[in-house]
């Protein structure tokens, strides 16, 4: 019996926010399952940085400067990678932003700013790449969502909103996009300790007492534990998995 891979040979990439820790970390974790790489987020010398990593692991990396929330500008992503690729296999809808204020302290703008981000960059990312996915005869998507996908957080209320959002398009998407071998999943992690929180984590571990409690494992998130889970998603060896969050969270989700 052959047993299906979870190597990406062959494969091509979009990563958005891949500027970012977690976004490059996904970038060099497919590269290094085999898969050319296209970066994008907002900045491009940020996503030139994460291509020649990208390369380092031997494979083809593109970088393309994206806001995702313009539809005009997720088009010509999808174009150039098109152009530079000839097809694309995978789409890893990483970007997002939050907002650590209570809602009676946030801004209209700020919070829509969040749902615009993480929702609506979400959808229009999915909607430019269904296409040439459909062409292709298939493809996989995984979207970016937390353990707020199922559960709230004071304080986090715009963006616990976004990922419940996320989780929920993502459960529509498997149905609508099922009949054309393209499968979308999504993952749920924790707190993820990177450079961009891990002096507030060293500082004032207090902020995360009640959550450290409540996960089996005890501890917060690193980002190499996602990369296992995001391989596994957009690979061959889960061909036969779509509409679910697979939460990577030390356990918090059984509670």
């Amino acid at each position: 019996m052959t047993f299906p891979s979870m190597r990406l040979d062959g494969k091509v990439a979009i990563v958005t926010g891949g500027g970012g820790g977690l976004g490059t970390l996904a970038c060099c974790a497919f590269a290094e399952a085999g898969a050319d790489v296209v970066v994008t987020a907002r900045h491009l010398d940020r996503c030139e940085v994460t291509a020649r990593k990208v390369e380092a692991c031997g494979r083809k990396a593109l970088a393309v400067a994206t806001d995702v929330t313009d539809s005009d500008q997720v088009r010509a992503l999808v174009d150039a990678t098109l152009d530079t690729f000839g097809h694309v296999d995978i789409l890893f809808n990483n970007a997002g932003i939050t907002s650590p204020r209570s809602m009676e302290d946030s801004s209209e703008e700020e919070w829509l700013r969040v749902i615009d981000v993480n929702i609506k960059g979400t959808f229009l990312c999915t909607k430019a790449v269904v296409p040439a996915m459909k062409a292709r005869g298939g493809g996989t998507i995984v979207n970016m969502g937390s353990i707020l996908s199922r559960a709230g957080m004071a304080n986090r209320s715009a963006y616990s909103v976004s990922k419940a959002g996320i989780a929920s398009f993502t459960r529509s998407m498997a149905f609508e996009l099922g009949p054309y071998g393209i499968t979308v999943n999504a993952i749920g992690p924790t707190v993820i300790v990177t450079d961009l929180n891990r002096e507030l984590v060293r500082t004032q571990p207090q902020l995360y007492d009640a959550l450290l409690a409540r996960t089996p494992l005890k501890r917060l998130g690193e980002p190499q534990d996602i990369a296992g889970a995001l391989v596994f998603l957009a690979s061959p060896a889960a061909r036969f998995i779509t509409g679910q969050i697979l939460f990577v969270d030390g356990g918090y989700s059984a509670g």
